[in-house]
């Protein structure tokens, strides 16, 4: 098997990987949410990070990967950023309605889409923007029902949307900067994550519910679920940080949108929610725009494939032929006394990657 074969079976097992956490995840928290009236979510995601942390220490332990240290205060300023992220959503969708929160979900994807333009001079194709814009549209319409606007709320939801977009960009850099898996950088950030939700959790929860966390009743059903929470949120943060590791952010926040798509069939099918044309229509919409994506995302990247592999072969063959090297900026050099004549490397020889 060839290693971009190995590649693209990574990449689909973990986008498989995400999806089906996320969903499993989610219908466990309803349940635990809207059945057992269990509605600190903040604190919830900080257990949540600290399993998480437990569990890829125990994996370290048993030399299932291997501890890679790098920059500290990239670390903790990815870690706190990730963790101040996930309260502002939280917050978000306390202080605004369910339609305006929504929103503020499909507006991550426009505003990755411009940051990485503006920072990273990334470029998205008219075919790639085109397909995101059918995806969003289906969503919008599968989702959103009311739009209740307020100052807070509004600013709430756009730093939200702001370090959601940041740190998932993040998320890809940092693993390609410095050279670090997926698993490497979620062990070294959780901390960092778990701490900053730990602090602020209890009080963004009581802001929201008018109640205490820790003078909450927990029954067994209670303690079950969350344990169960907790379990399914080890393989949902590792699949976050895979997916994005090996695809990008933009591609991440499309595969959330399958999940909501996804959320809402099962939470109708298993849950009896209530099911209207606007979500058939939405979720059909929805599901074009993927595929959409997909076709063309996976038409560009074989197109990269093969310009590189004819230029492999041209910069092989540069290197046989003397007329090309010198064409190249290599030449011949003279030793200055001896008569002995020597031939320069190409000057991108050195910069070379295999």
């Amino acid at each position: 098997m060839s290693e971009g074969q190995k590649f693209q079976l990574g990449t689909i097992g973990a986008l498989s990987l995400s999806v089906v956490s996320s969903v499993s995840i989610v219908i466990c928290n309803k349940a635990l949410i809207s059945t057992l009236g269990f509605t600190f979510a903040t604190t919830l995601t900080s257990w949540h990070l600290l399993v998480t942390f437990c569990s890829l220490h125990v994996a370290l332990w048993m030399k299932m990967f291997e501890h890679k240290p790098f920059d500290p205060r990239a670390v903790m300023g990815f870690g706190i950023l990730n963790g101040i992220s996930i309260g502002l959503l939280n917050l978000s969708l306390g202080f605004n309605s369910v339609g305006f929160y929504q929103m503020t979900k499909l507006a991550i994807i426009p505003c990755t889409v411009l940051l990485e333009t503006l920072f990273f001079r990334k470029k998205f194709s008219r075919k790639i923007q085109f397909s995101l814009t059918i995806l969003l549209l289906g969503v919008g319409i599968a989702t959103v029902t009311d739009l209740q606007l307020n100052m807070l709320g509004s600013v709430l939801s756009l730093l939200a949307v702001i370090t959601t977009c940041v740190a998932q960009i993040m998320t890809n850099t940092i693993q390609k900067k410095f050279k670090v898996s997926s698993t490497q950088l979620l062990y070294q950030s959780c901390p960092y994550q778990a701490i900053t939700l730990f602090v602020t959790g209890p009080f963004l929860d009581g802001l929201l519910t008018n109640q205490n966390v820790f003078a909450f009743k927990y029954t067994s059903q209670v303690v079950f679920f969350i344990v169960l929470s907790c379990l399914i949120s080890v393989s949902v943060n590792f699949s976050t940080f895979l997916v994005i590791g090996k695809t990008s952010p933009v591609t991440y926040q499309v595969l959330g949108h399958l999940k909501t798509c996804l959320v809402l069939a099962f939470g109708y099918v298993l849950l009896k929610d209530p099911f209207n044309w606007r979500n058939i229509l939405g979720i059909m919409v929805a599901v074009i725009g993927m595929v959409v994506y997909s076709y063309f995302c996976s038409v560009e990247t074989q197109q990269k494939a093969s310009e590189t592999s004819t230029q492999l072969p041209q910069m092989k063959e540069s290197e046989k032929d003397p007329l090309i090297a010198v064409e190249n900026g290599s030449g011949v050099l003279s030793d200055g006394g001896g008569g002995v004549q020597k031939t320069a490397a190409p000057v991108w020889n050195s910069n070379k990657e295999y």
